[in-house]
């Protein structure tokens, strides 16, 4: 991200970019960032943007033969493709010969590096993976902001409110808008300001109830399921993200055994470093061959149901079932 700042700054654009990642929220920054330097804002002439995985690779080379119309530069911005999955060949072999007037901004949530378009962007121009921030970025970020407002926020709120929000910055800027606006006459933000407004995500009740079945409490898994599908939670959605948290935990699991440190295991995790410490109290209910067969297991159940084998919301209880009924050793 300091390189596309860089660039901005010294005017030295590259031809190409690529933008990808899990954080949508710097990604759209950085995306718009990269829009305004290489064309004017109001410029509809010169600018042209796609969306999707129906693109003609055909149509995007034509356009890119244009030269500008009474402007220095052409941006094409592209979303969404898909081509970095091995199916941009054409434009791949393209982009090396492309105008000198003609930039390219490719936003992808997932790309495979193996590809020919990727490394093609790699030697071209300049390619930024953007994932999850860490905790003290998220926490610089967050306290900034409301500096900005002339607000401040005890450590205790602090931590209550990333705990609600998760570390989704998109999801955190929109519930941080909704505190300022609650706490509108208050200096200080404390915790029962972030209990009264903040909504809790999905994401935490998938954590409770993962922690439920791992601390053996049946009911109070089955429970938080079903507080999860009468909010029309789908049950695949819920399914898939518990199995998502037992990839945390496989993680988590087989780092402490080899002694890394919180820090470290944040990092590969994805997640913040006071979250190991919840990870690492559910990993004691499983030995790692038993995580990694839960793994199996969510995958496993996801199939049956969309082979019509099984039904959606019985698949998710019988995990359950199974995953808070077996004790298991903790090495």
């Amino acid at each position: 991200m300091r390189q596309i700042d860089n660039d901005i700054k010294t005017g030295q654009l590259k031809k190409v970019y690529l933008i990808y990642g899990q954080e949508t929220y710097l990604i759209r920054q950085y995306r718009d960032k990269l829009k305004r330097a290489i064309v004017a804002e109001d410029d509809t002439m010169n600018f042209s943007s796609y969306e999707g995985k129906d693109i003609s690779q055909n149509e995007i080379i034509d356009l890119a033969e244009t030269l500008p119309f009474f402007a220095d530069k052409r941006l094409i911005l592209i979303e969404g493709s898909g081509w970095f999955d091995g199916s941009g060949e054409d434009i791949a072999a393209y982009l090396p010969t492309a105008p000198e007037s003609t930039f390219f901004l490719f936003v992808e949530e997932k790309v495979d590096k193996r590809s020919k378009l990727y490394k093609t962007v790699a030697k071209e121009g300049y390619i930024a993976e953007i994932g999850a921030q860490n905790e003290e970025t998220l926490q610089r970020w967050v306290l900034g902001r409301l500096k900005r407002e002339g607000k401040g926020i005890t450590q205790q709120a602090y931590r209550l409110f990333i705990e609600k929000t998760g570390t989704d910055m998109e999801n955190i800027d929109r519930e941080m808008e909704k505190l300022i606006c609650y706490t509108l006459e208050k200096e200080t933000i404390e915790p029962e300001d972030v209990e009264a407004i903040t909504t809790e995500q999905t994401q935490n009740k998938i954590f409770d109830m993962v922690d439920a079945i791992s601390s053996h409490q049946q009911k109070r898994a089955l429970d938080l399921y079903y507080d999860l599908l009468a909010l029309r939670e789908p049950s695949m959605r819920i399914l898939y993200l518990i199995t998502r948290q037992f990839h945390v935990l496989a993680i988590v699991k087989a780092m402490s055994n080899q002694g890394f440190g919180n820090k470290d295991i944040a990092s590969k995790a994805g997640c913040p470093e006071w979250a190991v410490r919840k990870y690492a109290a559910q990993c004691k209910g499983y030995s790692l061959d038993q995580i990694k067969q839960a793994i199996k297991d969510g995958t496993e159940l996801e199939e049956a149901v969309k082979t019509g084998q099984l039904n959606d919301q019985l698949a998710v209880e019988l995990f359950i079932l199974q995953y808070s009924t077996k004790k298991a050793p903790s090495t």
